[in-house]
């Protein structure tokens, strides 16, 4: 769910923010861990978006999440600045200069400003709420008490690089059976409701009985046809309410665990959010992160809301002493060999690099799987295209082959 918050900051300045957390109790105690002082909680709601403190009511801009690219070239050129020896303040001096984006540049200004104020870059990216990945002012943290945020930044850069080409493949691998769905469901509803029409009033002037196969084919077009304003009001009708529930966390969870249970798809899916898990853990832990307070942040950035619901129990449990590894095979959601490999890591003290190990393998599983369901796809869509095609032009033509015998 999405809150709308007035926080005071660790630096004295009042902000309003907006953030995401499973309930209110979570996202309070996760404020008030990163220092924040808390004036009010309150559902993002459509009124909550307009109001302001003290009464009436105005258009609040929202902020945009940056885009994935635009981020990763920023760091990127961050890095290359620090590298070459540059100062933080005067490194993003010279970025706010280069900065093109509207969204961004306004941003970069007050995180320039706060630094120059003597506020940490990770504090100042953090008070920016969701415009930036959780994982990265964590990151930026674990660089600044180490002495060495070019390397750390380097790391974060790998880690976005590898996510993104992961979530590329899963996108254009679905591209082609999404076009090839729309295409198929036009086709069938130019049939439907423009060429059958046209043989129902050449059957009725022959006074002709149909069919059983044909009667029941116009009655489902007839009914469709008459009722089309109260079907399509009911479609977005659902639709609307859908969305509205799914966003709540009882909804996602639902909607996301249903996701998880489909055939082939939701293995897919499922090692994905593994996939997501353990690289971030492993990009925390490589920048000297503690293993809880960084499976909390790993945890909170699964996008499958099912997976982080079942995944936040193993966090309590490391908590209190219980291994890593035996808390996320209780958790019933990772596979047998990625528990193994983990437990090596543990074992060895490589946990961050058997963790990399982990989401390399279960990437390879996502889209090993995903070109399985890619070939599978185009026979399966011919043949049930075929088969609804066949039977459309059956109950078409039978009435004809009856006449005939008729008049024979």
């Amino acid at each position: 769910m999405e809150f709308l918050c007035r926080l005071g900051t660790p630096d004295g300045l009042v902000v309003q923010q907006e953030h995401q957390a499973a309930d209110e109790h979570s996202l309070r105690r996760d404020l008030e861990k990163r220092g924040y002082h808390i004036f009010s909680v309150r559902p993002a709601g459509l009124l909550s978006r307009f109001s302001i403190p003290g009464g009436g009511f105005r258009l609040s801009k929202r902020k945009k999440r940056l885009k994935t690219e635009d981020f990763l070239v920023f760091n990127q050129e961050m890095a290359s600045l620090l590298h070459a020896g540059l100062p933080l303040m005067q490194a993003l001096e010279l970025m706010l200069e280069r900065m093109k984006n509207p969204d961004f540049r306004p941003v970069l200004e007050d995180i320039r400003n706060r630094v120059k104020s003597g506020e940490d870059l990770s504090s100042a990216f953090e008070a920016h709420g969701d415009m930036f990945p959780r994982l990265y002012p964590s990151t930026l943290k674990a660089g600044e008490k180490s002495g060495e945020l070019e390397s750390v930044i380097r790391r974060f850069i790998r880690y976005l690089q590898l996510v993104s080409e992961a979530r590329r493949k899963v996108t254009s691998a679905l591209i082609y059976p999404a076009v090839l769905v729309a295409l198929s469901l036009i086709m069938l509803s130019v049939m439907a409701l423009v060429v059958v029409p046209k043989f129902t009033s050449f059957y009725d002037e022959l006074n002709a009985e149909l069919p059983l196969l044909t009667r029941m084919m116009l009655g489902v077009i007839d009914t469709v046809r008459s009722n089309w304003v109260l079907i399509l009001g009911g479609l977005g009708g659902g639709w609307v309410f859908y969305r509205r529930w799914s966003k709540t966390n009882v909804g996602r969870i639902a909607v996301d665990r249903f996701t998880l249970q489909l055939p082939i798809v939701g293995s897919i899916f499922h090692r994905f959010g593994l996939a997501e898990f353990s690289r971030s853990l492993a990009t925390l832990l490589s920048g000297g992160i503690p293993l809880v307070p960084a499976s909390e942040i790993a945890v909170n950035g699964i996008s499958n809301a099912y997976l982080r619901d079942k995944l936040q129990p193993t966090i309590q449990k490391v908590r209190e002493g219980e291994s890593f590894h035996q808390a996320l095979e209780e958790s019933g959601i990772f596979t047998d060999m990625a528990v193994d490999m983990i437990k090596v890591g543990e074992a060895t003290g490589a946990l961050d690099e058997m963790l990399g190990s982990v989401a390399d393998f279960l990437d390879q599983q996502v889209e090993t799987r995903t070109q399985r369901l890619l070939s599978l796809v185009e026979p399966v869509m011919l043949v049930i295209m075929g088969l609804i095609i066949g039977i459309l032009l059956v109950s078409i033509y039978l009435p004809l082959f009856s006449v005939m015998t008729q008049l024979q």
